[in-house]
């Protein structure tokens, strides 16, 4: 398959973004929900997640309409531009949000009832690493769009503070690809080694669209915060207090029903639960440091 590669401008990403969404809260009685491409596709990410969107606004007391985007910063430049009420977002996603907009983490979900979740690089399963990343120069890698938080910001802090090296001549490098899309190429030998994450990889591998033996992990980065549910700056606070119950309150039992597998329910979250993130991003400079 044909390796997805783009190049994420946020004013295109903007106007993907405005041609989406529906209008602000205050003209509609409905909340806006939004969801990252947790998924291959919008329609499959749609699905999967409608449940826990439809739980949340039937406690609230709502309608609801529920996007999904093809891409992280397309999420992060919804909830930014003020197009949704509340969003699963990925945590550089979010991050980037809240540098410009102050939305406001408020819970971070489970997986296997932990809330955190590890970055990885997968290689060929031929493909002799004993020491990484130095086993790996001028190989062909794939990282993913750049609103990734386990695909692209975490391997690209590593490369700078870590390893000191520049991927993008360190190895014959390509960006922009989903996590589903590398995990194929990297199967299927088309690339070397590719970014990803070990929820993503073991879902994968549990679905059969790929064999556990036909890649293997390399690297593994330090435990990451999972996906946030975030609130737009302009959302009232008390909404804020009721996500946040509402979603907490879910056991193990009803997670089974509203929440794809292995999802277990939610924590409570600030945005300090993110300060690792927001650390690496303002590392690489794609951030400010706020004053």
């Amino acid at each position: 398959m044909k390796i997805q590669r783009r190049k994420l401008l946020a004013g295109a990403a903007g106007v993907a973004a405005t041609a989406l969404f529906t209008p602000a809260i205050g003209q509609s009685k409905k909340l806006r929900f939004g969801v990252g491409p947790l998924l291959p596709s919008p329609d499959d990410t749609k699905k999967a997640y409608t449940p826990v969107f439809a739980h949340l606004a039937k406690e609230l007391g709502s309608d609801f309409d529920l996007f999904a985007t093809t891409d992280w910063a397309g999420m992060a430049v919804a909830m930014g531009s003020g197009q949704l009420d509340v969003a699963w977002m990925g945590p550089w996603g979010y991050i980037i949000a809240n540098a410009s907009t102050n939305c406001q983490a408020v819970a971070t979900v489970k997986y296997d009832d932990k809330p955190i979740y590890y970055a990885i690089i997968i290689a060929r399963p031929d493909l002799s690493v004993s020491k990484f990343p130095d086993d790996t120069k001028g190989r062909l890698i794939s990282f993913a769009d750049v609103g990734s938080t386990s695909g692209w910001l975490i391997p690209s802090y590593y490369a700078k503070e870590v390893w000191k090296i520049d991927p993008k001549t360190y190895w014959k490098y390509s960006e922009g690809a989903t996590h589903a899309a590398n995990e194929m190429a990297v199967s299927s030998g088309q690339v070397d080694m590719a970014t990803d994450f070990d929820r993503n990889r073991n879902a994968m591998i549990a679905s059969g669209r790929v064999k556990e033996d036909s890649n293997k992990i390399v690297w593994t980065s330090d435990p990451l915060p999972n996906d946030a549910i975030a609130l737009s700056a302009s959302a009232p606070k008390d909404l804020g207090i009721q996500v946040q119950k509402i979603l907490t309150a879910i056991t193990i039992e009803q997670a089974k029903t509203l929440l794809p597998a292995r999802y277990t329910g939610f924590v409570p979250a600030t945005h300090a639960s993110y300060d690792s993130i927001e650390k690496a991003g303002i590392a690489l400079g794609k951030i400010k440091v706020k004053t």
